[in-house]
């Protein structure tokens, strides 16, 4: 793995105010929250592989703009190409479509609950590559997270039988497939300013769904999709998928 060292980008970023992380975080959890519900409303309008695919192509150009109007914007290092690579595909590629397909088959509350398996994920390959420190409340804080997840399927039975065990499998490789982007990308963040990362890894899902997006596309009734699923959209592409990742990737060099 190729892991860029850091640069005077990370070196001389001064450390936000405990409180605007905090309102940075709870922003973050607040659009990736109402995300649950905008894309179970969304799904009725259009399927998962469609909404998945075009919300790929939606959300790079926005990022590719915004990348290349910044003057102070972080070229990218050749060295550095594998890097985004499989951080494009662990974190927006798999993690996005997985969440979209997975949320196509279960619940909004059943895909939270998966989703929340993300931070016993990450601290666990984090303390393992020893970028964090295991300690009492964050073991306590995984336990507490494993068991409601544990609770949630086993209600009404063995979760072997559950309909919804399928979407919820899918939820759980997209959330795998954050953790693993979270833990590395921890690696580089220093050497990348917020919009650069986003942009470099939102580029690499982009292209390797835009045939997908291709074939669905010309089997679309456009005309049926509606105001409500055009909307849809919009939030996942703006407030969600750029304006979350943004803001992610701000907090993640300061916060562990």
């Amino acid at each position: 793995m190729s892991v860029a060292a850091p640069s005077s980008i990370g070196a001389s970023r001064s450390r936000p105010s405990s409180f605007l992380l905090a309102l940075g975080l709870v922003a973050v959890l607040f659009a990736w929250s109402i995300n649950y519900i905008v894309g179970k409303i969304t799904l009725k309008h259009l399927d998962a592989l469609t909404l998945a695919s075009f919300r790929f192509q939606a959300s790079a150009p926005v990022l590719l703009a915004v990348y290349f109007i910044r003057r102070t914007r972080t070229p990218l290092r050749a060295h550095d190409l594998w890097t985004f690579a499989y951080l494009g595909v662990f974190g927006f590629a798999i993690n996005q479509g997985s969440f979209l397909i997975g949320l196509s088959l279960t619940t909004f509350a059943h895909s939270a609950i998966v989703v929340a398996l993300g931070p016993i994920l990450i601290l666990a390959m984090a303390s393992a590559m020893r970028l964090e420190t295991l300690t009492a409340g964050k073991i306590l804080g995984m336990l507490i997270s494993f068991s409601g997840v544990l609770v949630l399927e086993t209600d009404g039975g063995s979760p072997l039988h559950s309909p919804l065990l399928l979407g919820d499998l899918i939820t759980l490789a997209g959330t795998l497939g954050y953790s693993i982007y979270t833990v590395l990308a921890k690696r580089v963040a220093g050497a990348y300013d917020t919009i650069s990362m986003n942009t470099f890894n939102a580029t690499v899902a982009a292209i390797i769904w835009l045939p997908l997006a291709l074939r669905q596309g010309s089997r679309l009734n456009w005309s049926s999709v509606g105001l409500a699923g055009w909307a849809g959209l919009f939030y996942m592409v703006t407030c969600s998928a750029v304006g979350g990742y943004l803001l992610f990737y701000w907090l993640l060099p300061h916060m562990e």
